[in-house]
């Protein structure tokens, strides 16, 4: 599967970012979008699956100091 994923970071402040990868991204976990390490808040589906593609939404928040990428 191909997940196509809308990444929006709550605030404001960061533009996010759509990308295509091969995981589900998953509630918890961290990651670099651009000079920010986020966390995945939230992740819904936007549509329903067609053929080998899915599409979703993940919101993040700004990650808390001290904290690393997973990844």
């Amino acid at each position: 599967m191909i997940y196509n994923v809308s990444y929006v970071v709550l605030g404001g402040e960061h533009p996010g970012r759509m990308q295509s990868q091969e995981s589900r991204p998953q509630v918890g976990e961290k990651m670099q979008l651009g000079d920010l390490v986020v966390e995945i808040v939230e992740v819904r589906e936007l549509m329903p699956p067609m053929g080998d593609f899915v599409y979703l939404h993940a919101t993040c928040r700004p990650a808390k100091a001290g904290r690393e990428a997973q990844g």
